[in-house]
Order: C-alpha cells, then structure tokens, then sequence
C-alpha cells in the first residue's frame, strides 16, 4: 500500500508526457504546418518553433516553403504559322500561402503535379499565337512575360507564388527541320533580291538626279563662260577701236605683226607669196630702210 501514492504519481507523469508527445510538434525555418482536426484544416503555421494541438483529435501535416523547380520532358507545341516545336520549359515557384495550397492539393506531389499540368497549357496557349521567329528570337522575353503572367494568376488560386519561368530550348522537329530550314532560305534570298532590286533602283535615282544637276551645273557655267567672253571680247574691241582711233598706221603694224606671226610659225605648210605683196609690206619696208 505504500507504493500506491509513487505508482499513481508515475502514471500521471507517464500520461502528461504521453498527451505532451501528442500535442506539441517542432515547426523548422524551411518549413510550414497545417493542422487537421479529423482531416479538416483547422489553422496554419508558418513561423518556427514548438507549437501545440489539441492530443488525439487532431494532428499536423508539414509543407515545404523552400523553392521548387518543376522540371519537365519536353511538349510539342503547334505555333501561329501552323509550325511544330519541341519546347523544353521548366518553372520555379514556392507555396506561399500553406492553408490553400492544402486544401486545393492536399500534397506536395500533387501540387507539382498540377502545376506541370497548368506550365504546359500555359505554354501552348501563350505560344500558339506567336510564329517561330517570334518565339526564337524577336519576342520571346514578352512571350516569357506573358507565360509568367497568366501561369502567376492561376497558380495564386493553389496558394502557389511563381517565381520564374524559362523557356531552355525551342526547337524543330527533326522531320520539319530540313523543310523548314530550305524554306527559311528561300524567303531570306527573296528578300535579300528584293533589297538589292530596290537598292539598284535608289542608285539609279540618284545617278540620274547627279547628272541632271551636273548637267545644269555646266550650263550655267558654260552661259556664264560665254556671258564673260563676249564681254572680254567687246572690251578688248573697244580698246582695239580706241587705239586705232589713236595712231590707225600704229595699230595696222601691230596686227601685221600679230598675222606675221601667226603665219610663219614653223610646220609642214608652205606659203608662197610674191615680194610686192602687200601683206610683206612693212618687212619690205624695213628691208628698204636697211
């Protein structure tokens, strides 16, 4: 009898630390906890540390809050331009809010599951209103943008947090890329045709404009040449005039001259001219004086 106050002392210690185990649970940094009543979420907890339910009725599930990446085969998509191509895009996303995420997926692979599913209608939607050029090079990062966007809102209603969304590779099918490539050729030898035909065309406006102006350019210059000339020439008549108006028997010998020179500047032609004639008259007039 006297062991029964120890006894029942050690049995209620037994069962305070039985009902402690089931009723306190440790919350890590990377992790959050949700709190089942019979399976019903009852509360969440995303702060670390030792926390508390109530023992028996109610237990406690954990969901990672760490960054998942959600990496996928590669999806065939069917694009503007009625192209196929093999897309290899992959996403990252954490869950944010543990209490939905909970109640809409009830797992961590579920949700991976939900969200691959989600990645790959979000990229053939966003994607089969772009052409090949578009998605290779000329738009893509819009087209991310927008595969974010729409991938953001519908992952919100799971509690999830989209933090990015890659496109690795976009390729052709290896039955298409032969076609396609020939076909790319031919449209760029087109083009670079149609370049060099309007090329040509601008450099023959611009010859035929240069050859105008030059054209006019010498016109003028030739009507302003002559313009000049006929003034030198009625300047130099008039100062003709005005010296044989001074000495006439002056200006006679200084054109004789001038045609004495002209004439018997050395050549093949010959000059026959009798002694009296008169164009040799002021040489025979000097011959005299002699």
């Amino acid at each position: 009898m006297r062991n029964t106050p120890v006894a029942a002392f050690i049995a209620a210690v037994a069962i305070g630390l039985f009902i402690l185990v089931n009723s306190a649970f440790v919350v890590r940094e990377s992790q959050s906890a949700i709190v089942l009543r019979f399976g019903d979420p009852q509360t969440q907890h995303t702060s670390a540390g030792l926390k508390f339910k109530a023992p028996f009725v109610e237990n406690h599930v954990y969901i990672d809050r760490r960054n998942r990446e959600l990496d996928q085969d590669a999806i065939e998509v069917i694009v503007a331009n009625q192209e196929r191509l093999l897309v290899d895009a992959f996403a990252r996303y954490r869950i944010a809010d543990p209490l939905r995420f909970y109640q809409s997926v009830r797992s961590e692979q579920a949700g991976d599951d939900r969200m691959r599913t989600q990645v790959n209608q979000t990229v053939r939607r966003v994607l089969g209103e772009a052409t090949v050029d578009e998605i290779v090079s000329g738009k893509r990062s819009e087209l991310m943008h927008r595969i974010r966007e729409l991938l953001g809102t519908s992952a919100r209603q799971l509690g999830i947090e989209i933090i990015d969304v890659k496109i690795r590779r976009a390729d052709l099918p290896p039955q298409n890329s032969q076609a396609v490539f020939s076909r790319m050729i031919t449209e760029r030898n087109q083009l670079a045709q149609q370049i060099r035909a309007q090329g040509n065309e601008e450099a023959q406006k611009i010859t035929a404009q240069a050859d105008r102006e030059a054209t006019e350019i010498r016109s003028k210059a030739t009507e302003e040449s002559e313009k000049l000339r006929g003034q030198a020439d009625a300047e130099r008549n008039a100062v003709f005039a005005a010296a044989y108006g001074k000495d006439p028997e002056f200006f006679a010998f200084y054109r004789s001259l001038l045609a004495y020179e002209e004439a018997l500047k050395s050549g093949e032609s010959t000059i026959l001219l009798s002694p009296d004639s008169e164009f040799l008259r002021y040489l025979n007039s000097v011959k005299g004086r002699g």
